[in-house]
């Protein structure tokens, strides 16, 4: 397989190493926490493989990091490149997009800010699954802006539309799903909750 040349692949696959390498666990060790398998991390961490939004998902489960954090390069500051404290232009913002379904996500908020903000496009007829663990230690609103969002909570479904909030409770395995013929955007708002 050749080497995928993309600066965020590359910054992911640092940032999958350096927390595994952290907490001092094996590639088996992750894998065996995570359910993603070791080949597969392998070539995540040398940058040979985008991973999907469901393989992240996976992943920060295992950390009991936010999506976000993985995205992130451990202690950057992401409050803009133009010096000026707190702008960030668009342009700045590093858009990540997942190689399976299209989602794409756009971090809108620094590192120093105490809540992760994310803009999510989530194409027509994706379905973007992830497990109760990587809604661990967290609390979260999912904000929809433009189109329809069928959003499943564990079993229970919701549609919102346009202006439509829900505040995630208590960690279940969750589904972010558009089976309209249109483009959904909406916003993730996210604050670290207690630690065990």
């Amino acid at each position: 397989m050749s080497h995928i040349v993309n600066p965020l692949v590359e910054q992911i696959a640092a940032r999958v190493r350096d927390e595994r390498e952290r907490r001092r666990w094996t590639l088996a060790q992750l894998a065996e926490e995570s359910g993603v398998s070791q080949a597969m991390i392998s070539r995540i961490e040398r940058g040979e493989s985008s991973p999907t939004a469901v393989v992240l998902g996976k992943l920060s489960a295992a950390f009991r990091l936010s999506l976000a954090s993985l995205l992130t390069p451990d202690g950057a500051r992401e409050d803009g490149a133009t010096g000026a404290e707190g702008v960030r232009r668009r342009a700045d913002a590093a858009e990540w997009r997942d190689p399976e379904t299209g989602y794409r996500r756009r971090q809108i908020t620094g590192s120093r800010f105490p809540a992760e903000i994310a803009e999510i496009r989530l194409p027509a007829g994706a379905r973007v699954p992830y497990p109760a663990a990587a809604f661990a230690f967290v609390r979260q609103v999912v904000w929809v802006l433009d189109g329809r969002l069928t959003f499943h909570d564990g079993d229970t479904v919701h549609e919102l539309d346009a202006g439509d909030t829900i505040e995630l409770g208590e960690p279940t395995p969750r589904v972010f799903a558009n089976t309209t013929g249109t483009e959904c955007r909406y916003a993730v708002v996210l604050t670290r909750g207690a630690q065990p």
